[in-house]
C-alpha cells in the first residue's frame, strides 16, 4: 500500500509557459552575464552531451555529493555517480546511515563534499540562479559548503529577470515538486529557503547549460 493510495493528489496550476525552452540568443546572453560573474560555463546541445560534460568535470575517485534533481536523473548522471564505482558517492552512504543516532554525521557529510553537482529552478539572462528548496540541505553546498560545484541547467529555466526567475518558482517549479512529494511521501512540499546566486570566486562553479529542456 502506498502512502497516497487513500489520498487524493492536490494539484495546484502550473504555467506551462515555462515549460518552453529559452531561444538560442536568449541561452548565449545567459552564459555570457554567467562569465561575467565569476561562473565557468559549458554549453551543451543535447543530454547526452550535457551527461559527458558533467562527469568530465568530475575527478574519478572524488568525494561527491549531489541535490536531488530531477535534472540529473534526466541526464543520467545520478545513476552514473551513485552506480558506476568510480566516485566516492555521499548520498549512498548518507542513505545507510540511522538519522536517530548518526545525524550529526549525517549533516556534516552532507554540508560540505568536495564536489557537489545540482541543477537549478530558474537561471536569468543576466546571470543570476534561483534555486529553492523545504530544507535547504542543497543549499548550503552549492552557497558556500562545497569545494567545487557543477550545476546543469536546461534550456527552459533560462528566463529574462530575477521576477521573472521568481515567478517561474512559484508558478511551475513548485506546483510540479508538491505533486511528486505527495505521491513520494504523502505529504505536501513548500518553498521554506531560496537561494539566489548572483557570482562566485572564478574556478569554483561550472554551470553547464542545455540548449534542449531537461528537468523542471
Amino acid at each position: 500500500m502506498t502512502m497516497t493510495e487513500n489520498k487524493p493528489i492536490e494539484r495546484l496550476p502550473v504555467n506551462e509557459a515555462f515549460a518552453r525552452p529559452a531561444g538560442p540568443e536568449a541561452i548565449e546572453r545567459a552564459a555570457e552575464a554567467l562569465k561575467r560573474r565569476g561562473f565557468e560555463v559549458r554549453v551543451a546541445d543535447d543530454a547526452t552531451q550535457a551527461r559527458e560534460i558533467v562527469l568530465s568535470l568530475v575527478p574519478q575517485g572524488a568525494e561527491v555529493h549531489q541535490g536531488a534533481s530531477v535534472t540529473l536523473q534526466q541526464l543520467g548522471v545520478t545513476e552514473a555517480l551513485e552506480q558506476s564505482g568510480r566516485y566516492d558517492a555521499v548520498r549512498p552512504r548518507m542513505r545507510s546511515m540511522d538519522r536517530s543516532t548518526q545525524m550529526r554525521e549525517i549533516r556534516k557529510l552532507g554540508s560540505a563534499p568536495d564536489v557537489f553537482v545540482s541543477s537549478v529552478h530558474a537561471l536569468t539572462e543576466e546571470g543570476q540562479m534561483v534555486i529553492a528548496s523545504a530544507s535547504g540541505s542543497q543549499l548550503g553546498p552549492i552557497a558556500t559548503g562545497a569545494g567545487r560545484v557543477i550545476l546543469a541547467v536546461g534550456a527552459q529555466k533560462v528566463v529574462p529577470d530575477l521576477t521573472t526567475a521568481l515567478k517561474r518558482v512559484d508558478e511551475y517549479s513548485y506546483p510540479i515538486e508538491d505533486v511528486r512529494a505527495q505521491e513520494a511521501y504523502g505529504s505536501h512540499t513548500a518553498i521554506r529557503k531560496l537561494l539566489v546566486v548572483s557570482g562566485d570566486f572564478p574556478g569554483r562553479t561550472t554551470v553547464v547549460l542545455v540548449r534542449e529542456p531537461v528537468g523542471v
